[in-house]
């Protein structure tokens, strides 16, 4: 332990020379401003200044302490347009939506926007302080996780958003297989097969996520802005109050914690993701709130609970790659790119061939996390200006930044219409009570799911029965089936009381 703290002290030493600590902040602000921008993501912004650090030669740990401060910055920034608009910046921020954007309907964006702050600080902070726990412990824990254990998973997963649904939980299955059915679109890698692209050429690739979550989250949300707006109802209300204080932190204490450890265990886990983990700790806290909760509606925790799980998630991916080498998100992928173009190898050797790269960069992200807190908060009343937009300014506003996004990727038209599609779609799912967030899950970690279910049945040339051979998996597809059937059985329990109150009295 004594060594752990005198590694980590030189780690300090090294991110707070006056380079790294500038590179960090400017990191973090580039990466709260491209997290905010729908579509783009952290992938996208450590990819872009990945060739420009690399240009400007600098040296490894500073180019590592950039980066990483700009994936922590996107985890932050990511939740600014769920909550003020109702689109998730990324993958991630989904769950935010779900109780950020009726906050800020109510009156109390500013509010939603320093507690998503302060949690994802809390969160990354608690990430940050395992890492340099339990990094080599959590890493031999991880390789526990095969594909079978990865899929039963990700099925755990899909049960808690939608075994947690309030009344609707078919409402919410459904949305979940529209949302895996998009994601089989597009050639299959084992096979080669173009599979439901009716022959288009556009569609070979798959459907990007951009066009999916643009599409039903933003198109849609303009149909109903201006729908809304034509029967007079108001839009978003505006209150004085910018910042959150002791009673709300209090009420969201150790739903925040929590969630922050959650997050973290699932985000060692390499390919889990912030997505995994702001869903499956959004339905832990709706499960625990129980009555008293109000979660869908505006309740302050469904926002903490996932900030702090997300942000958790991302500090959390960074333990298999320094240890073990294997990137843990699609993010910390670029970055061993990164690492290659100095010709370092991560992995166990590394803390020992260069321990200055891995403590400076390990030490930088406590740096990052305070810088962010600090550039985050006064920044909310900058970002709830942006709801004093009126309509006839807004709705267009939305829908250029929503169409360059999507026209950006692949530069066609073909896009903007197939995401003008999903909006229509997504406008009357609404409107019938199908909630979204389920669909965008079953979209982002379809792909995944098949490809794991694959390579499980492909190890014991197609017997089932690997999916349920480890103490993992068992555990992972009981809790599951806890999630789909419990909630059920609890409301069919209360509106029984609730017809028998009146006879028995």
């Amino acid at each position: 332990m004594m060594d752990t703290l005198h590694y980590l002290f030189n780690g300090f030493g090294v991110a707070l020379t006056a380079t790294n600590l500038g590179v960090a902040a400017l990191g973090a602000l580039i990466g709260t401003i491209v997290g905010m921008l729908p579509g783009l993501g952290p992938i996208n912004g450590v990819a872009i200044l990945m060739p420009l650090a690399f240009a400007l030669k600098l040296p490894p740990e500073t180019a590592l302490i950039l980066l990483a401060a700009v994936y922590m910055g996107c985890e932050f920034g990511g939740r600014i347009s769920s909550i003020l608009l109702n689109v998730p910046g990324d993958a991630g921020a989904i769950m935010t939506a779900m109780d950020g954007y009726p906050m800020a309907r109510q009156g109390l964006a500013g509010v939603a926007l320093s507690i998503s702050a302060w949690s994802s600080f809390i969160g990354s902070l608690v990430a940050t302080t395992g890492i340099v726990l339990f990094a080599p412990l959590l890493a031999r824990w991880a390789l526990a996780f095969g594909p079978a254990e990865y899929f039963a998973l990700m099925c755990f997963a899909f049960a808690c958003i939608t075994g947690l649904m309030g009344d609707a939980p078919m409402k919410a299955a459904l949305a979940a297989v529209m949302g895996l059915s998009l994601s089989t679109v597009g050639l299959d890698s084992n096979s080669g097969v173009y599979r439901f692209t009716g022959g288009d050429v556009h569609l070979s690739d798959g459907i990007q996520f951009i066009v999916v979550v643009i599409g039903v989250f933003s198109i849609s949300e303009i149909l109903l802005m201006l729908e809304q707006h034509h029967s007079s109802d108001g839009i978003i209300k505006l209150t004085g109050r910018a910042l959150f204080n002791l009673k709300e932190v209090a009420h969201t204490w150790w739903c925040t914690l929590r969630s922050a450890v959650v997050g973290f265990v699932v985000g060692v886990l390499p390919g889990a993701g912030a997505t995994i983990a702001s869903a499956m700790t959004y339905a832990m806290e709706k499960r625990i709130a129980g009555e008293s909760g109000k979660f869908g509606e505006g309740d302050i925790r469904g926002v903490a609970a996932p900030e702090a799980a997300n942000n958790a998630s991302a500090a959390g991916s960074f333990v298999p790659m320094l240890t073990l080498g294997v990137p843990g998100s699609g993010t910390t992928a670029v970055m061993v790119g990164a690492l290659s173009l100095y010709n370092i190898t991560p992995g166990p050797a590394l803390f020992q061939q260069n321990p200055n790269l891995v403590w400076g960069l390990i030490a930088s992200m406590f740096v990052a996390n305070v810088l962010l807190l600090f550039i985050n908060i006064p920044m909310v009343g900058v970002f709830t200006r942006l709801l004093r937009t009126p309509n006839w300014l807004l709705v267009p506003g939305i829908l250029a930044v929503s169409a360059v996004g999507v026209y950006s990727v692949h530069a066609t038209t073909f896009d903007l219409m197939l995401m003008s599609a999903f909006g229509v779609i997504g406008f009357l799912l609404r409107k019938q009570g199908v909630p979204m967030a389920p669909l965008i899950l079953g979209f982002v970690l379809g792909d995944m799911m098949e490809q794991n279910l694959r390579r499980a049945l492909s190890i014991t040339n197609g017997d089932p029965g690997i999916l349920v051979e480890s103490n993992i998996s068992i555990g992972l597809w009981v809790a599951a089936i806890v999630m789909v059937t419990v909630p059920p059985l609890l409301r069919w329990r209360a509106r029984r009381r609730a017809r028998l109150a009146p006879a028995a009295g």
